[in-house]
């Protein structure tokens, strides 16, 4: 038996929610006492597939002939290679969400999401969070195969380099589905992988005002996010859109700003390690939920803190 893992890309290269369930794949594999196999479904650079190794995975097949998105024909390939795997991870990625599902109808397996770590037994016995993260549960899979969804920045990158062997296809396969086009987020880190997020709302009154959270994001090193209205009336594009509805975050330092933390909102960073709010409004809801917070209007908050990072970087 093997651990197989879904190594998905972005424009020939991998990203840190794939080596995170690479490190996964490993760490469940020592457990079991297996091998890890990584499946790469898309072209991907040469240099690209041998950094999986460096995380654990001593078997990687690549089949470059899979359409990015045709999550019909990923499916099934996953699926046929998934011969002498009895755990299966994917990535907590838009993606894998359309993936993970298929092939737990087409392979009878159980398919836990949100999954945080891995309890050393001789079951398949996972920590998940549930309740919009509000609480962490413990569940046991009873089915002969398993598929695991990590939720991200959970588990962290944990290097365990291995000798590896990997295996180029030119195996086919198309599912019926067709693209009409696509929208890229323009974005310069991700959201749902990045450490640090800067995100504001309505507050900033209007979109020219961005420019001081993007500053801010790029002295952080950070995303720079939004609340759903502002997304909404097209100050900020979808894919900024952060919260219950958008995307979940669980940055190490989540900054809200001019946002009030409505509750959907709050539901989808709460799992956020440590939370900054900046609001005029003393009453907001998201002081409750924030480690930290400061009342003041953030045309003045900003700009000075702008000025003491660039100090401290000086």
């Amino acid at each position: 038996m093997s651990v197989l893992v879904y190594a998905e890309s972005w424009n020939g290269r991998f990203r840190k929610s794939t080596f995170e369930a690479v490190s996964y794949a490993y760490r469940t594999s020592e457990i079991l006492e297996t091998d890890v196999i990584a499946v790469s479904l898309e072209e991907v650079l040469d240099e690209e597939l041998n950094k999986l190794s460096a995380y654990g995975a001593s078997n990687i097949i690549s089949i470059p002939n899979v359409n990015k998105g045709d999550n019909q024909a990923a499916s099934k390939v996953i699926a046929d290679l998934s011969d002498s795997a009895n755990v299966l991870v994917f990535s907590n990625t838009l993606t894998s969400k359309m993936i993970a599902p298929r092939l737990s109808i087409k392979l009878n397996a159980a398919c836990i999401t949100n999954v945080i770590s891995i309890t050393e037994s001789d079951s398949i016995c996972v920590s998940r969070k549930s309740f919009s993260s509000k609480a962490i549960e413990v569940t046991e899979s009873n089915t002969e195969k398993t598929i695991i969804c990590i939720a991200p920045n959970s588990f962290g990158v944990i290097e365990h380099a291995v000798d590896c062997n990997i295996e180029i296809s030119d195996f086919s396969e198309k599912g019926s589905i067709s693209f009409k086009g696509q929208e890229t987020a323009s974005g310069k880190i991700s959201i749902s992988e990045a450490e640090i997020v800067v995100s504001a709302g309505r507050g900033l009154k209007d979109p020219e005002n961005w420019g001081m959270i993007e500053e801010l994001a790029d002295l952080l090193g950070a995303a720079t996010a939004c609340s759903k209205p502002v997304s909404d009336i097209g100050w900020r594009p979808h894919s900024e859109h952060v919260g219950q509805t958008g995307k979940a975050v669980a940055a190490d330092l989540y900054i809200a700003i001019g946002i009030s933390g409505a509750i959907q909102h709050l539901a989808g960073v709460n799992s956020s390690k440590v939370m900054v709010a900046i609001n005029t409004d003393p009453e907001a809801p998201f002081f409750k939920a924030a480690d930290y917070g400061i009342v003041g209007d953030a045309f003045e908050v900003i700009p000075k803190l702008i000025e003491e990072i660039k100090k401290i970087k000086n």
